[in-house]
């Protein structure tokens, strides 16, 4: 079993872009073949009226709520509403046009991370998957908890259906405990603490709340895990995927593998084609 190192921490650093909207990058989008099957991961602070309806294609998205009541909207009569510690794995695929916004008077604190599909499914047709925290299998160990939005740990599984493997857990640790989570040795993975502080993977680097990890890389065909010991009460989340090795154009909220299909999802947005 290869133990996985960190390679490198970072602090998130967020930015108030309006009166209602304060955002940080956990994930540079401008390091989206680092990250691959990852494009970025956004941590948003934001009330009602942040974002208006906004088109997709040729991703996933994937949202946590943290914090508040996030209701969500689409132009096929899709809605509903997200609850602290629910997810909601969006399949953008061929297009969709939606709005995530706050309940009235609420303030959501939310992550939202995007994920890239491969050219075969980049036209999918769109799904949703609502994932409530109380359903979400979990493995439990002395002093842990963890909660498998995606993928497995430990051999528990979680019956999400993905276009790309990717391991999503959330880790809640009791002060001193330690747990250990196994991936797929090639999987790109990262881990963003949301409370307390520990020591992780081989080196016992350590890091505490708002500090992001990025997992040293392994290869296709070994298993690897990371452990974690937790230094005072500790919440993680913990993201990692089998990289696509694909070309990525990225156009605001449309990501393809060709300029021209970029150029071809802004001609399919103004002709209405997404909402067929």
């Amino acid at each position: 079993m290869f133990q996985r190192g960190i390679e490198r921490v970072w602090t998130v650093q967020h930015q108030q872009h309006s009166p209602i909207h304060k955002a940080g990058m956990v994930l540079d989008p401008n390091k989206m073949i680092e990250s691959d099957p990852f494009l970025f991961l956004a941590e948003d602070f934001f009330k009602k009226g942040t974002f208006d309806f906004h088109p997709h294609r040729g991703i996933e998205t994937v949202t946590y709520v943290i914090e508040g009541k996030l209701e969500h909207q689409d132009n096929k009569a899709g809605r509903g509403e997200l609850e602290p510690g629910d997810v909601q794995w969006m399949t953008a695929g061929k297009g969709v046009i939606h709005i995530e916004d706050p309940a009235e008077g609420e303030t959501v604190h939310s992550l939202q991370l995007w994920v890239n599909l491969p050219r075969e499914h980049k036209m999918a047709e769109p799904r949703y998957q609502n994932l409530r925290a109380q359903d979400m299998p979990v493995r439990e160990e002395e002093g842990a908890l963890i909660r498998i939005f995606s993928g497995s740990s430990g051999g528990i599984q979680s019956t999400t259906k993905n276009y790309v493997p990717v391991t999503m857990v959330e880790i809640n640790l009791e002060k001193g405990a330690t747990v250990s989570q196994d991936l797929q040795g090639d999987y790109h993975g990262f881990m963003y603490i949301l409370e307390g502080k520990g020591q992780f993977g081989k080196n016992k680097t350590e890091a505490e709340k708002g500090h992001v990890l990025l997992l040293e890389k392994g290869e296709a065909g070994q298993t690897s895990e990371v452990t974690i010991t937790a230094k005072d009460q500790l919440r993680v989340l913990l993201y990692a995927g089998e990289p696509l090795h694909e070309p990525i154009v990225a156009r605001g909220p449309f990501v393809m593998n060709t300029e021209e299909e970029i150029r071809q999802a802004y001609r399919d947005y103004m002709a209405g084609k997404f909402a067929e």
